[in-house]
């Protein structure tokens, strides 16, 4: 099921934990990878500190697995063709069956919370990449809510990445 959420974009760049601030944004990238090229295939893994407020975005060939911890509260996105047309698909991971719903809705609205402050730390993070292809600014974010509960279990449209932009 894919659903339109428009209101997600709402409060750009704010979030539980705060406005996106890029002093507190760490990249880095893994072999194979440079500030531009190439665009696929190009994997975000963004992950957080929750004593710090530190975001720690890993750009690779592949999702940084080494960077997941149990708790499995990364962003992970790549670009991919979609019928044709580029995408960029998002997963989060809410449960495959080993939390109680209850906690399941948690984690759900927390990512809902949390993701517009992700999507800004991921285009700031790589805004040179964002510099050599503007076009990739309009590019749909659908975001995919892994989860064995059918009622977190669904695919969102969050705008686009000009949606999520700080930059003039």
């Amino acid at each position: 099921m894919e659903t339109d959420i428009n209101d997600n974009k709402a409060n750009k760049g704010e979030s539980f934990l705060g406005h996106f601030n890029p002093d507190k944004l760490f990249v880095c990238y893994r072999d194979g990878i440079t500030s531009t090229e190439p665009v696929m295939p190009r994997r975000h893994t963004l992950t957080h500190s929750d004593s710090t407020g530190a975001l720690f975005l890993t750009i690779g060939l592949e999702y940084a697995g080494d960077k997941v911890n149990s708790i499995r509260d990364e962003v992970l996105g790549e670009w991919r063709l979609d019928g044709g047309s580029l995408i960029y698909a998002v997963s989060v991971y809410i449960d495959q069956g080993e939390y109680n719903q209850s906690v399941s809705a948690r984690r759900y609205e927390t990512f809902r919370r949390e993701l517009p402050l992700a999507f800004t730390a991921i285009r700031y993070g790589d805004r040179y990449l964002f510099d050599v292809y503007p076009e990739l600014d309009r590019t749909p974010v659908i975001v995919n809510f892994v989860s064995s509960y059918p009622l977190f279990a669904r695919q969102e449209s969050w705008g686009a990445f000009r949606d999520y932009s700080i930059l003039p």
